[in-house]
């Protein structure tokens, strides 16, 4: 796809569709919906308000409005690994939920959106909190965020059409035989045991291509790509296989060979919304995994 050039003035957002595009009505609407992607209801709120303004070649749309957001403490912001005025991408850390179950202050301080509110109100942004994908608790990695609501609708389309690619790792217990392959088995709720998830023919469709990088009797790295996102879907498939995740109790995973379950995302690739452009961003692998991935 051909880059889209942007840039913010102001409260705006500027692009430059071509002189032939802004010239015909018809042709502009075409333009935002299918190339841009921006929702229908955005377009006719826009042209209700009289609020797409054209100046030569560059059409300016109205994104970057001031939010009102609750004030967030002073705690720790999120450590961040690639931010633009649409998006952000924030790093995961172990043990810590993308969003919190409940409103509980304790339990809501400790989740990385409230590490990423940390961030906007630290750098003086007035923006809401939008994730586009979320992360197990203990799975560490990057997580996507968009800072407009235009970008949110973008990524979100972008997300159910699976333009949106994430490759994790995993040290899963065993030697994996074959060393790559496809896993293409549906995913359910398990009846009998509240946030499992098992195999089964009524489940969702779910597929997962692995790849192992090293191996030995007692433990593999596996590198995994989702064609799907079903909840768990790496730890359900993976221990499907007979392969469960070193530390995941919940699929059959043991604590002595680690504390937690051993995933991490390593990569995020995305089309940028405004651009267009593949943004892809890494996330270094934590320590812990480290050490348990030098005993292979």
């Amino acid at each position: 796809m051909q880059a889209r050039h942007w840039s913010r003035r102001g409260d705006w957002l500027e692009l430059t569709p071509g002189r032939s595009v802004l010239k015909d009505e018809e042709q502009l609407e075409q333009w935002l919906r299918h190339t841009l992607r921006v929702p229908l209801h955005m377009i006719r709120a826009w042209k209700h308000e009289k609020s797409l303004i054209i100046a030569g070649d560059r059409l300016r749309l109205p994104v970057f409005h001031r939010e009102e957001v609750d004030a967030a403490p002073a705690d720790q912001p999120a450590v961040i690994l690639y931010e633009d005025d649409s998006c952000l991408v924030a790093y995961k850390e172990a043990g810590r939920p993308v969003h919190p179950a409940n409103e509980v202050q304790e339990e809501a301080r400790t989740a990385l959106s409230h590490a990423v509110a940390c961030h906007y109100a630290w750098t003086g942004q007035e923006v809401r909190i939008r994730h586009i994908h979320r992360l197990d608790a203990d799975t560490t990695g990057p997580v996507l965020y968009a800072k407009t609501a235009l970008s949110h609708a973008i990524l979100d389309e972008a997300m159910r059409e699976k333009q949106i690619h994430r490759t994790y790792q995993a040290v899963v217990q065993g030697e994996v035989k074959p060393k790559s392959g496809t896993i293409n088995a549906p995913i359910g709720k398990d009846r009998h045991k509240r946030n499992r998830r098992i195999v089964t023919p009524n489940g969702d469709h779910a597929v997962t291509h692995y790849e192992t990088l090293k191996t030995s009797n007692e433990l593999s790295l596996v590198q995994l790509e989702l064609e799907t996102g079903r909840t768990h879907q790496i730890r359900v498939h993976m221990a499907n296989l007979g392969y469960p995740l070193a530390g995941d109790t919940l699929y059959g995973g043991s604590r002595t060979l680690f504390h937690r379950q051993a995933l991490h995302g390593v990569a995020l690739s995305f089309p940028h919304p405004f651009s267009g452009e593949e943004v892809v961003v890494f996330a270094p692998m934590p320590d812990d995994m480290n050490l348990l991935i030098q005993k292979i």
